[in-house]
């Protein structure tokens, strides 16, 4: 079942927004200023977030862009009076995915709240994490510990291909063939090195070895 998030500080809209979704089966809670919605998004995992834009203590497109920052990635769909084509931009860019107009209508709402849902749960599909590190496969981004690292095309790559092998050693000639292409005899001391890197660049930021070796094999993420 779903969770919402709707940040809202008019309690009528809030109110009325709660109990139609509700009604449609949604897990629902809320927030009435900038600075309690970008808490609890921080603490807490939803589905969607309905964001207004002119919030108390802090607004809507300063919460979207903090919460982006910290690596999260909820939809967030804007519920805004301001309509201007700049303003729609500055929406977009602070991270949000939609933009709703005030007034809306409440199955335009639900419609759009549908369609996000549908493209997360196609995204989720590529995102692998692992001990508090989370590679998306699409974005090709790499966090730990939701902060970012990063990381050089071969180094994901490499990072990847481990995490959607987790619990089976991967050879060194497996990880030649998936992760560089090369078929033929080649100097697999190369792995090394970025399994190095790799873990020097996530216990930078987590004091964590999730790469371990099997010597004369080679290399494996075990739960």
């Amino acid at each position: 079942m779903a969770r919402i998030l709707i940040v809202e500080d008019e309690k009528g809209i809030s109110d009325f927004l709660k109990e139609g979704l509700t009604e449609e089966k949604f897990v629902v809670e809320t927030a009435f200023d900038g600075a309690e919605g970008l808490q609890k998004i921080l603490n807490n995992s939803y589905d969607v977030i309905l964001m207004d834009w002119m919030l108390p203590k802090m607004q809507g497109v300063e919460v979207t862009r903090q919460i982006r920052e910290a690596g999260i990635s909820a939809p967030v769909i804007f519920l805004t009076a301001r309509d201007t084509v700049q303003d729609t931009i500055l929406g977009l860019r602070s991270g949000a995915n939609d933009y709703l107009k005030k007034p809306f209508s409440f199955d335009e709402l639900l419609e759009r709240i549908r369609v996000q849902l549908r493209q997360k749960e196609t995204s989720d599909n590529n995102v692998y994490t692992h001990r508090g590190v989370k590679i998306n496969q699409d974005m090709r981004e790499a966090y730990v510990d939701n902060q970012e690292i990063h990381l050089t095309q071969k180094e994901f790559d490499l990072l990847l291909y481990l995490i959607k092998n987790k619990n089976k050693v991967c050879t060194r000639d497996e990880i030649l063939d998936k992760v560089w292409d090369i078929h033929f005899e080649y100097d697999s001391g190369v792995i090394d090195v970025y399994i190095n890197a790799l873990r020097k660049k996530i216990k930078a930021v987590k004091d964590i070895n999730i790469i371990e070796t099997v010597r004369g094999v080679g290399y494996i993420v075990k739960d």
